[in-house]
């Protein structure tokens, strides 16, 4: 299991502006200064340049890398796995999973611990007690004393001592788990070394733990596959908005989607099973409500089964497998439960046809659209209950959590982790389906989330424990742990792996050993204090929403005057404009990316958009929490800058990427509030005679869009330097550096042009 995200140790050439600046500021390069200017001065010119989808290289070559520290010796308390004598036995009647894991655990010591140890099948591993100067491996029936008290899938024991390294698994999966722990355990020490006489029992937590590519649609190479146990994954998701047959979706998925080419499936299926991945798939049917169902749907369902024999569960998301119009909240009470009555009909139907081939499939209903806010624990509670026998339930776990911020009440109304969740009506579905005697999974973000839905991960380890803690005591059985930004690797993630696994380390143990991975020895104290920083400043954003919010904010100009669009309009066209533009998706004024995550004023003036988009909050109380976070972030970035540019110089690189992603969501949060901010200034000029305040608020504009172009300048170079920043696989990217530039080139053609126009014009 990595612990550690990627980078990318090549030479790089920069401009010799940088390179003179880095050194008119010695402080920054000894680490004295913690402003983030001048950790820029010292870290952009370390840092290459990557092109957008570089990242797939990057991660590729860090996943090869070597992770020995130079000097490091095994203490006096551990032994070392010595290349001399050594060997690595397996049982010879292994299966595929096991016979992997074995040939990848050797790989790993070699390119990873530069320690080569020889194979070696054995017909019976029952002496393993006796064998000296070997890592063995197998499951507990075959090695007598070791797993006595393993109870299921994917638990597995170590037991470590002078001579030699024991791994069984309750099962393969539980012993290649047990591999790719000791891979982490030695990536956190630095070498081969492991403590001498541990003996860890280790029982999943989890029946499932499934992910999404972070690639792309149906981007599952074997070097990503590779990667995903190692993070604790036994499962993905495959492909979303697909049939596995190829059947095309329903409307409007079926022409806005791509359709699934079954090869492919029955390709993935193949090499993911190599790793120990199963592979989840969706349903996608438009639910009749009459006896065509009976035959249309019980085809779909027969004939994907039938073909995909593999593949180990379905997820029926409303997105795709629904019933008749959008379940809006707007409904009656009585039309809503018809609703649900319809598309658990639906439910039924597919279970039913599911388990007639394969009592083992399992059948995930998600119910996900329906009212998802507090006030709707009795409809969702409803849904629950109107589930046929054996399915498991997959419930939303922290969408809709209401929260007070200045005694106004919000609630999440997208996935999010300023709330760790349950929500209400999670947590009363969750309680409703164990009365049913029902496993419950649960879709839950646990190091990534839309709320900063452009970055990789977050790192506020402090707050996503806390999450890890609350899924543990709901007692959850499996997991969705991505949506469309998908995984890369990330620390957070491998922090994640350990604690789906009882017998993990103190939260603080382990992320001292992170932080001595990530930044180098002596940097605990400044490290661990920033990442509580940054998880304080978690619990102050606001919900933002599946909009413009932290995803797209720094990406986003701010309008003054209306724009000449940038692409196409039909303003003066036959079609209704309207329902044109949500439509299309996409903005005439700012085609980046989706309309959606950009904030275009009414230039009519009637709507103040910035009230509008903090309802239900007010624009007040919602600019000043997310001032507050971002206050918050720097208190953690100034030590995190500290503990980077005192990083030693072979971890430096990787250090300052550690600290851009931060400095990234700390923009992004100010940006945001600029827009808003920026934006009700706009609308409130064009509502005041009084030319004193049209001045005050001009001016108070003029800084925001300084500061803002400050700030995008800042993004700039950090997207430059991290391919990662700005995409996920829904809208491949939502910013660029190009469209960085754009967004520069617009801000100051409102600063320099419309802005002096305005005060000459109508402020004479």
């Amino acid at each position: 299991m990595k612990i550690k995200f990627t980078l990318r140790y090549t030479q790089c050439t920069l401009a010799s502006i940088f390179l003179l600046i880095a050194s008119i500021f010695p402080l920054a390069a000894n680490g004295q200064a913690t402003s983030g200017r001048e950790f820029e001065q010292a870290a952009y010119p370390a840092l290459p340049i990557e092109k957008p989808y570089d990242f797939r290289d990057v991660m590729v070559k860090e996943f090869n890398r070597s992770w020995r520290l130079p000097g490091a010796k095994a203490e006096p308390n551990e032994i070392e796995i010595v290349a001399h004598g050594w060997s690595l036995i397996y049982p010879a009647e292994a299966g595929p999973v096991l016979t992997q894991a074995t040939e990848e655990f050797r790989t790993h010591l070699s390119t990873s611990m530069q320690v080569q140890i020889a194979p070696a099948e054995k017909s019976s591993l029952l002496g393993w007690a006796t064998e000296r100067h070997v890592v063995i491996v197998g499951v507990r029936d075959q090695m007598p004393g070791c797993g006595q008290t393993l109870q299921a899938s994917k638990d597995y024991q170590i037991i470590v001592s002078s001579e030699r390294v024991a791994i069984c698994g309750y099962d393969e999966r539980g012993a290649m788990f047990g591999l790719y722990n000791l891979e982490s355990r030695m990536e956190l020490r630095g070498g081969p070394f492991l403590q001498r006489d541990l003996n860890t029992v280790r029982h999943s937590l989890y029946q499932t733990r499934m992910t999404m590519s972070g690639l792309g649609w149906m981007d599952w190479p074997d070097w990503y596959l590779r990667m995903l146990p190692r993070y604790g994954f036994d499962a993905i998701y495959a492909s979303v908005y697909a049939n596995p047959n190829g059947v095309r979706a329903p409307e409007p998925y079926g022409s806005t989607m791509r359709a699934q080419d079954p090869a492919k499936m029955h390709d993935l299926i193949r090499r993911a099973a190599r790793y120990g991945l199963d592979v989840y798939a969706p349903i996608m049917y438009p639910i009749q409500g009459d006896a065509s169902d009976e035959v249309q749907l019980r085809k779909l369902v027969r004939d994907n089964a039938t073909e995909f024999p593999e593949i180990r569960g379905y997820i029926l998301l409303i997105e795709g497998f629904t019933y008749g119009s959008w379940p809006v909240w707007t409904r009656s009470r009585d039309d809503m439960h018809n609703w649900i009555k319809q598309w658990t009909r639906g439910v039924a139907i597919a279970t039913d046809e599911f388990h007639k081939i394969n009592p083992k499939i399992e059948v995930l209903p998600w119910d996900y659209n329906i009212d998802f806010r507090r006030q709707a624990v009795d409809l969702k509670t409803f849904v629950i209950d109107e589930y046929p026998s054996g399915v498991i339930p997959l419930v939303t776990w922290e969408t809709g959590k209401s929260y007070i911020m200045d005694g106004e009440e919000g609630y999440l109304y997208d996935y999010a982790i300023n709330e760790v969740g349950p929500s209400e009506v999670a947590a009363a579905q969750i309680q409703e389906a164990r009365k049913r005697g029902f496993k419950v999974y649960a879709k839950a973000d646990t190091f990534a989330s839309w709320q900063f839905g452009t970055s990789p991960y977050l790192p506020i380890p402090y707050q996503w424990y806390a999450r890890y803690q609350g899924l543990e005591q709901a007692k959850i059985d499996g997991t969705l742990e991505t949506w469309s930004y998908g995984f890369k690797p990330n620390f957070v993630a491998g922090l994640r792996a350990w604690y789906s696994w009882t017998d993990a380390p103190p939260l603080d143990v382990l992320l001292g050993e992170v932080a001595r991975q990530e930044f180098g020895p002596g940097s605990e104290k400044a490290v661990l204090s920033a990442w509580k920083h940054f998880s304080n400043a978690i619990h102050m954003v606001p919900d933002t929403k599946p909009w413009m919010g932290m995803t797209n904010s720094i990406g986003a100009p701010l309008f003054f005057e209306k724009p000449e669009p940038r692409t196409m309009t039909i303003d003066h066209s036959w079609y209704d404009a309207a329902a044109w533009t949500r439509q299309s998706t996409i903005s005439s004024y700012w085609p980046y990316a989706p309309s959606r995550v950009i904030l275009v004023p009414d230039f009519s003036n009637k709507v103040n958009v910035a009230e509008r988009y903090a309802s239900p909050l007010t624009l007040p109380v919602f600019d000043k929490y997310l001032l507050l976070a971002a206050d918050e972030m720097e208190k953690g970035l100034q030590s995190y800058r500290t503990a980077a540019l005192t990083a030693p110089a072979h971890m430096r690189r990787g250090a300052y990427r550690e600290v851009l992603i931060a400095e990234q969501m700390q923009r992004m949060l100010r940006s945001d509030e600029a827009i808003l901010e920026f934006e009700d200034l706009r609308y409130r000029l064009h509502h005041t005679e009084d030319r004193d305040k049209q001045k005050q608020m001009l001016d108070r504009m003029t800084k925001i869009l300084q500061a803002e172009i400050t700030r995008t300048q800042s993004s700039f170079e950090t997207a430059r330097r991290d391919s990662r920043l700005g995409y996920e696989l829904e809208q491949d990217y939502f910013y660029t550096p190009s469209v960085l530039q754009e967004k520069l080139a617009q801000l100051h053609e409102v600063l320099e042009k419309e802005l002096p126009a305005y005060r000459r014009n109508a402020i004479p």
